[in-house]
């Protein structure tokens, strides 16, 4: 069990950049959520000063390593990424002087790729058809063949990944509500933050919905097509009291939709999860909070904004 509190991690960053993780705005989405049942609301993970909601357990696995004495300074902290929490733990490692290598497919976007590296993480590009999967694997096997060298954070399996949303993220949603919130809509990657806003949230009678991509070639970064990828070992599907799936044609749709109607530019994942969140406010009633867990900015080489 980790020894990590809100308390300490804000005493451990304190008088550096990363004391500005969390607290990020919700913000009403008033055209796109026009005639609908429910009140939309988003909440902008882009506001973190790494730019993505991985920010907040990228903070909390390297200081967890910290605390328990695993990391020390002339080891290496390793993971798997998709891009974003690669770029957390670059930005983390950053400050906190700790060398970082990263396993990411080498279809991520070229934005990712290049601000890991101006953070100073070293990349290791694993087979695009492979996915995330791909760069899991070769993690696994880096860490498994000198496990003297690397403290291996694992995203996937990491119970500190979830607990940052528990005691961070979902804290946040219930307090910037003043209890009002009744659904949390939000995609599934390494399923944290779900698994971590609904222990926050679920016991206060709010809705959980987990959205996942509709088939295994999709296109929305960041997430997972469970049945087909490997399973993180943090995703347990009793966390969330709705399932839906998205198709990334609707997710794009989506993610134009919100830059040109909200001025909110935001990748794939934001667009899908928004999409997902009418559909709930659609047939459901209340206060509906959807997390939007980056910007477009790091999707401009990609086909999305041609």
């Amino acid at each position: 069990m980790s020894r990590l509190t809100a308390e300490l991690v804000r005493e451990r960053v304190r008088g550096t950049i990363l004391e500005r993780i969390g607290d990020t705005p919700l913000i009403p989405l008033h055209r796109v959520g026009t005639g609908l049942r429910g009140d939309l609301w988003a909440k902008i993970e882009s506001a973190n000063p790494g730019g993505s909601v991985k920010d907040r357990p990228g903070l909390w696995m390297v200081l967890d390593a910290e605390e328990e004495g695993r990391l020390r300074r002339r080891r290496v902290v390793l993971d798997a990424t998709s891009g974003n929490t690669g770029v957390a733990l670059a930005m983390v490692c950053a400050v906190r002087g700790f060398a970082l290598e990263l396993c990411m497919p080498d279809k991520v976007s070229l934005e990712r790729k290049r601000i890991a590296r101006a953070f100073g993480a070293q990349l290791v590009l694993t087979n695009p058809l492979e996915g995330t999967d791909g760069a899991i694997r070769e993690a696994q096997r880096r860490a498994a063949a000198d496990a003297d060298r690397y403290v291996y954070v694992d995203q996937y399996s990491n119970p500190v990944n979830p607990l940052s949303h528990e005691l961070g993220t979902g804290a946040e949603i219930w307090k910037q509500t003043a209890g009002r919130v009744t659904h949390f809509v939000a995609g599934v990657g390494t399923s944290g933050t779900i698994v971590g806003v609904s222990r926050a949230l679920r016991p206060k009678h709010v809705r959980i919905v987990a959205v996942q991509p509709s088939d295994a070639l999709h296109g929305i970064e960041g997430w997972k097509h469970m049945p087909t990828a490997l399973r993180p070992a943090l995703w347990d599907e009793r966390v969330a009291d709705l399932h839906r799936v998205m198709a990334t044609d609707e997710a794009i749709a989506m993610t134009k939709r919100l830059a040109r109607e909200e001025g909110i530019f935001t990748g794939p994942s934001g667009g899908a999860a928004v999409a997902a969140a009418v559909a709930v406010a659609r047939e459901e009633a209340g206060r509906i909070v959807v997390l939007i867990a980056d910007g477009g900015e790091r999707y401009l080489s990609t086909p999305l904004w041609e």
